[in-house]
């Protein structure tokens, strides 16, 4: 697996990644630490399987169980200034951020290869609490391309086009606490689907 450096992002290893380092203070990420842990997190579920992180939706809500989109509670006003630096970050409009996911991840806890479900486009994480490990893969014909991009506290990335699409990703277990914040803008299809 290929690491990722932050001054290799310049030229980005996937075409549609993006990366920065140090998008907030340290007093902005404990702010949003204790506002994620004072949510109604819950444990992840996947059909029959529950997840070691626990997960709270707003805006919109993908069920796992049931495979279905449906409107959440609004992203609340603490969230606004996060959702504006996101946007800013991936020069959207940050009413184009719908969706917000906050996620815990207590030691051991990851997530499995996947790509974000089709009926959302951009995808912009912040990344708080310990350092980890992103990681991507894209099927060739001699098996499986894999990068890895370490996430530094505090740090944003943006996943559109190829790396969106094409690639999937995952973060890989940690001994240390973790948190993210997650926001998605819906895609064409779906904005037509919802109107």
């Amino acid at each position: 697996m290929r690491a990722a450096t932050a001054d290799l992002f310049a030229t980005p290893l996937i075409p549609g990644l993006d990366y920065q380092e140090a998008l907030l203070s340290e007093g902005e990420e404990h702010a949003l630490i204790d506002r994620i842990d004072s949510a109604e997190l819950s444990p992840f579920r996947f059909q029959q399987w529950t997840g070691k992180r626990l997960t709270h939706s707003y805006g919109w809500r993908y069920d796992f169980e049931s495979g279905r989109f449906s409107p959440a509670e609004p992203l609340p006003e603490w969230l606004m200034p996060y959702r504006a630096k996101a946007a800013h970050f991936a020069g959207l409009g940050p009413t184009e951020f719908v969706q917000a996911l906050l996620i815990r991840y207590d030691p051991g806890a990851g997530i499995g290869w996947h790509k974000d479900r089709p009926v959302f486009e951009h995808v912009v994480g912040l990344s708080l609490g310990s350092e980890a490990t992103m990681r991507f893969r894209q099927r060739t014909a001699k098996g499986f391309e894999r990068i890895g991009v370490p996430l530094a506290p505090r740090s944003i990335y943006h996943l559109t086009g190829e790396v969106r699409h094409d690639w999937e990703h995952s973060i890989a277990p940690i001994d240390q606490p973790r948190w993210s914040v997650t926001f998605r803008s819906l895609s064409t299809r779906a904005m037509s689907w919802r109107t």
